[in-house]
């Protein structure tokens, strides 16, 4: 068994790894003010950033999910992995050597799935590489040079060569420590009549790696006629490798699309390489199958949906090409970036343009010139007879549910008379209405359109869409004076421990009226109360998150650690407007409580009990009214 992870090293990758540079690598992120950034959350879909790191604090937290931690916890959440296994990859980035109590750290039995499966993916990447430079190889290289990639494109994007023999690169990994079961579940290996054997043999290998820029899975095109296996044959899904959720070239290519607010969608990998090398390093390809929904949740991430985002497909003008960009279009109002397709001239892709009239012509074609959802109409209407009434009005009946799908109204409007224009129908007017009808029946029936241009018999169906549940969380009544305090004094007390300590550590969790409130109150006081903070405030927030009982307490300490105040100047008057407020609260609930305990006994209370009682009230009173006319100098 493992051992566990020594608790200093434990602080000392978290200390390491700055969490803005960690969650950069699969989402932008931008100012959001007071320190923090903002981005497109990656644990749930949404439109505007809700999603804040505070990179002082080493948290971050999405206001709409209520997702939030750490660095450790963001790796562990996003990437699917252990905390052992988080804390190993975080501290082979940053260097750190990792001590392990209960028996010392044994290399080859002590990592994670995900930690081994990905070292053999980068040992058989450098294995592959070394193998193109090889006699056998030589098929390869001339299939390289024949598309104008010499050995710097080769070694840029780590194209390396399989041997054609049943087991090199299983003996290889075998000799590395690596199991028979481990080479199985990577993909790299399959089972053979007399045990495991290499996957990919006598082929040309692309490696592919995930966002965060590990390797994860590969790409082999086949080279020999002899080669009876498919043109180009992929990892198969694994624990680490799911073809719908992984881009080629991403890893590449992200602070780039970040950076402009811009995608190249090509398909296949010498397309990328030709793209990237052209000067279009924004490209990027699916591996093995259609562009869908997770891969633009991968870009959506990266371009934060800015209004001037773009996202270019580059399909073939062919029919596999047009059918492809239908299918695309389909997911299109899942993007908010403007979506444009890109047919070179005489149908050739990336690589064959680049080969023929060189890198301007790539540059050239994937400047933004017909949308996406033009291309997608004029395949439709180009079905039908245009010049009989009959065969304009089935073509509106197709293309006029694609018009309707789009969200924007004005967008809807201005697609549906260019529309009517495509048809050749005068009457915009009518198009433009027809258009309307059927995004309100497609709102109606809770679908993106309605099937068959129009509703069933019987008129628009009257029952409504179940409205989404509201995310999972504390229920609080933000509106009530006394949990804004509480929440507010909560904020400074995680924040900005020096503008509230000791003061703040002398306060009960009963003086908090909103029981998540108090339970943050209480991890507080187990970490060692507001004064710990003073020192170090990263590590203070760390342990006042391991007290925390549970996801939704420690949900909401990160919410309030990195969640702006709403006062404009947070010093240290505005502290004490807060520890005086929830502290004068909790007086008169008090005083209430003792008058209204008397009421109800009347004439039956014992004179002992009712002279102290009076008393603790005339106390109480005494002090509401200090409070009142000094202020936090009568804490």
């Amino acid at each position: 068994m493992a051992g566990r992870i020594n608790d200093d090293d434990v602080k000392a990758v978290r200390d390491a790894v700055p969490i803005d540079a960690v969650v950069s690598e699969y989402l932008q992120l931008r100012n959001a003010g007071g320190g923090n950034l903002k981005g497109l959350c990656p644990f749930h879909d949404e439109k505007s950033p809700s999603f804040q790191v505070s990179p002082a604090k080493g948290l971050f937290h999405c206001f709409g999910c209520q997702e939030g931690g750490d660095t450790i916890a963001f790796v562990m959440k996003i990437d699917h992995l252990t905390f052992s296994e988080t804390v190993e990859r975080l501290a082979a980035k940053a260097g750190i050597t990792l001590r392990y109590e209960e028996g010392g750290y044994n290399p080859s039995h002590q990592r994670g799935e995900r930690i081994r499966l990905v070292e053999a993916h980068k040992i058989a990447a450098d294995f592959y590489r070394e193998q193109l430079n090889g006699p056998e190889a030589e098929i390869g290289r001339k299939f390289l040079a024949a598309r104008g990639f010499d050995q710097d494109a080769a070694a840029h994007f780590g194209v390396g060569y399989s041997p054609a023999g049943w087991d090199h690169l299983t003996r290889f990994l075998r000799g590395k420590g690596f199991s028979d079961k481990e080479l199985i579940s990577s993909g790299l290996s399959q089972d053979g009549r007399r045990g495991p054997i290499d996957r990919f043999r006598g082929r040309l290998m692309w490696p592919i790696s995930d966002t965060s820029g590990e390797i994860v899975g590969f790409g082999a095109r086949k080279l020999r006629d002899d080669d009876n296996g498919p043109k180009y044959l992929n990892t198969p899904e694994t624990s680490i490798y799911k073809k719908s959720q992984v881009l080629y070239g991403i890893d590449l290519a992200k602070k780039d699309i970040a950076k402009a607010s811009r995608a190249v969608v090509v398909e296949g990998y010498t397309d990328v390489m030709a793209c990237h090398l052209a000067g279009v390093t924004t490209a990027i390809a699916t591996c093995g199958t259609a562009f869908g929904n997770d891969h633009i949740k991968i870009l959506r991430r990266l371009l934060m949906d800015n209004g001037s985002a773009r996202v270019i497909f580059t399909f073939d003008g062919d029919a596999a090409g047009q059918k492809a960009a239908l299918r695309a279009f389909e997911d299109d109002q899942k993007f908010a970036a403007e979506t444009y397709i890109a047919i070179a001239p005489d149908n050739m892709d990336p690589c064959d343009l680049r080969l023929a009239k060189g890198d301007d012509a790539v540059r050239d074609l994937v400047e933004p010139r017909t949308p996406l959802f033009e291309f997608a109409l004029r395949q439709i209407v180009g079905r039908y007879d245009l010049e009989t009434p009959a065969g304009r009005a089935a073509a509106l009946d197709e293309a006029g549910p694609v018009v309707a799908r789009i969200k924007n109204s004005s967008s809807q409007h201005e697609v549906a008379v260019q529309l009517a224009g495509l048809l050749g129908i005068l009457d915009t007017q009518f198009v433009v209405k027809r258009v309307g009808q059927l995004a309100r029946w497609a709102r109606d029936r809770g679908e993106r359109g309605p099937a068959q241009g129009g509703p069933p018999r019987g008129g628009p169906p009257q029952h409504q869409v179940q409205a989404p549940k509201a995310p999972a969380g504390p229920a609080l009544n933000l509106r009530s004076p006394a949990h804004r305090t509480e929440r507010e004094l909560l904020k400074l007390a995680l924040q900005k421990p020096a503008l509230v300590s000791p003061a703040f550590d002398a306060y009960g969790v009963d003086e908090f009226t909103a029981p998540p409130y108090a339970a943050v109150r209480q991890c507080i006081a187990e970490a060692g109360g507001a004064e710990q903070g003073l020192a170090e405030t990263r590590e203070y927030l760390v342990n006042v998150l391991d007290a925390a009982p549970d996801n939704t307490v420690r949900n909401l300490v990160t919410e309030l650690a990195v969640e702006v105040f709403h006062g404009k100047t947070i010093d240290e008057t505005y502290a004490g407007m807060q520890l005086v407020q929830v502290r004068l609260r909790a007086v008169d609930r008090r005083i209430d409580d003792v008058q209204g305990s008397l009421a109800r006994l009347g004439s039956n209370v014992a004179p002992d009990h009712l002279a102290a009682a009076q008393n603790e009230v005339w106390v109480l009173q005494q002090y509401a009214q200090s409070l009142r006319s000094h202020g936090a100098d009568a804490l």
